[in-house]
């Protein structure tokens, strides 16, 4: 437990002067974090199969390439460049002719590939823009993240019972999710609606606000059902006691992703 709290001290020390900061320093740092997420991702799969060294390369490249993006914008983009899409489609699936051996290059690690760079690259992204746009915002989602798995922890030891997902999260209780989301819920809505904005329908924003808290617990399942699919405890071991860079961002990553979503109707 000491150990854990010291790596998050200096998680905090160092996370938040970037995020005073933004702009590009800001930007440079999630494509830091991009990478290394990827390279977890990366490692976690060749646990049981390879991949070509010069692909890794191009795949740490792309997912530099979309996290910088648009970086300068302070407005939230809706659209997708589809030209993104057709290169990673060319890039990654034109290798198996090349290379002309299933057991080294197959569809499979083809679409691994293409579906880490797009989901990485794409969500660090996402937290860039809304630093640029108002850093109240990443400050609501960090707060959504942060409340919500912290009540779920001290709910469920309290009082947990009834296990949520055994077979991908043996401690996780029913108990813990209705707590970590209430709470979750309760904060966000105060500090949205006396920080960010006070001109918004109190029932609308407590629903997102649910609904928020809601994909912050899944993304917390998803990445453990992915950790459980491949047997390990933890993304990697960079964070000491906390595991790795996915390990620490897998609910604000999907929450990211939701509220870019949701934002339109607030």
């Amino acid at each position: 437990m000491k150990l854990r709290v010291i790596s998050a001290i200096i998680m905090i020390a160092i996370f938040v002067p970037f995020l005073l900061i933004g702009e590009l320093p800001f930007a440079v740092f999630m494509a830091v974090l991009g990478v290394a997420g990827l390279y977890e991702l990366i490692r976690v799969r060749e646990s049981k199969k390879k991949f070509p060294t010069l692909l890794k390369i191009i795949a740490y490249g792309i997912v530099l390439g979309l996290t910088l993006h648009n970086v300068n914008s302070i407005e939230f983009q809706f659209s997708f460049d589809y030209r993104v899409m057709s290169g990673l489609i060319f890039i990654f699936l034109a290798p198996m002719v090349f290379i002309n051996d299933f057991k080294k290059y197959n569809l499979t690690d083809a679409l691994f590939l293409i579906g880490s760079t797009l989901f990485i690259g794409l969500s660090f992204n996402l937290l860039t823009i809304t630093r640029n746009f108002d850093i109240n915002y990443i400050i609501y989602l960090l707060l959504i993240t942060t409340m919500t798995d912290t009540f779920a922890l001290f709910s469920g030891m309290l009082v947990g019972s009834h296990k949520l997902c055994p077979k991908i999260s043996p401690k996780k209780t029913v108990e813990g999710l209705i707590g970590g989301v209430l709470m979750g819920t309760f904060v966000s809505t105060c500090f949205y609606a006396t920080v960010i904005s006070s001109n918004v329908s109190l029932v609308l924003l407590i629903f997102i606000n649910l609904v928020l808290c809601l994909v912050a617990q899944l993304g917390d399942l998803v990445f453990s059902a992915i950790k459980r699919n491949y047997d390990i405890k933890d993304f990697s071991e960079l964070i000491p006691g906390h595991g790795g860079i996915l390990d620490r961002f897998d609910s604000l990553i999907f929450i990211t992703l939701a509220f870019i979503m949701l934002i339109g109707i607030l």
